[in-house]
């Protein structure tokens, strides 16, 4: 049998995102940050302008990465760019510009994201991500990056200004928080679909904290508290020329492929709450 004939029968012969490795992590991060300066420095040529753009160009890479038929960096990456960029126009401009408080829209996303997990886990049994092997699947995954990166903006927002802990306090608060998961995964009281998504959430305010720590003017009152001034141009600029390197890497060393399906269904399917269903 064919991989296209295989793929047909069963979804995708192989799974449609990276393996967990160190460098996933550091592209992550990277994406949230490049999608907080991107999107700051886009807003200059007007608000719903930025979001009509990065609307486009989200579905445009949405086209692209689901015609694929398992994980390629490139088109996978640029799928998480958009939605980075997307995510934080459109959070930004509810708060901002539509005027609604950011507690609501942070409460807002949170909700979103969890009913997604709910609907994800009620019809495939399982959220981890080395089952996404299945069109239905895929696209649950990319729903929760979506309203993830939405969450993320938002919670990051609400921490440096709402609260007044500024870029600095952000980045330290959500440094700590993000290795929670980790040590409470490595003492096994806390199982790795959890743990996963806890981090990937998490790594979003940490990201976009760390860009606006970068991008905004010394004295910024309207944010709870100044960056360094490098200006957005100059971040964006900078994170893509780290993004096309770290991509360009993956591509060609392929260091994050993860195995066939025939690997994939034989690991063990566990709920998000720690018990295993099989």
């Amino acid at each position: 049998m064919t991989e296209t004939s295989q793929a047909r029968r069963t979804g995708y012969l192989y799974a449609k995102v990276p393996a967990l490795t160190a460098v996933f992590w550091v592209a992550k991060l990277l994406t949230t940050g490049l999608g907080e300066s991107a999107s700051d420095f886009m807003f200059l040529g007007g608000h719903w302008i930025t979001l009509i753009v990065a609307a486009v160009a989200v579905v445009g890479a949405f086209v692209w990465q689901f015609r694929t038929s398992r994980y390629r960096a490139v088109p996978y990456w640029t799928a998480v760019l958009g939605v980075a960029v997307f995510g934080t126009a459109e959070a930004d401009i509810v708060a901002f510009v539509v005027g609604v408080p950011l507690p609501l829209v942070a409460a807002s996303y949170a909700a979103a994201t969890a009913a997604v997990l709910a609907l994800w886990y009620r019809s495939e049994g399982t959220l981890s991500v080395h089952s996404i092997t299945t069109r239905r699947r895929e696209t649950f995954y990319w729903l929760t990056v979506m309203c993830s990166f939405a969450l993320g903006t938002a919670a990051g927002d609400l921490t440096a200004s709402t609260l007044g802990l500024g870029f600095v306090g952000s980045m330290a608060l959500f440094g700590v928080a993000i290795v929670v998961p980790w040590i409470l995964h490595r003492r096994g009281t806390l199982h790795s679909v959890t743990a996963f998504w806890a981090a990937y959430v998490l790594t979003r305010p940490l990201g976009a904290s760390v860009a606006d720590w970068l991008l905004k003017p010394v004295h910024d009152d309207g944010e709870g508290g100044g960056g360094i001034g490098l200006g957005s141009g100059a971040v964006t600029f900078g994170g893509l020329v780290l993004f096309v390197v770290l991509v360009a890497y993956l591509a060609i060393k392929r260091p994050d492929v993860q195995d066939s399906i025939e690997s994939v269904d034989a690991q063990r399917v566990a709920s998000p709450t720690g018990t295993p269903n099989a």
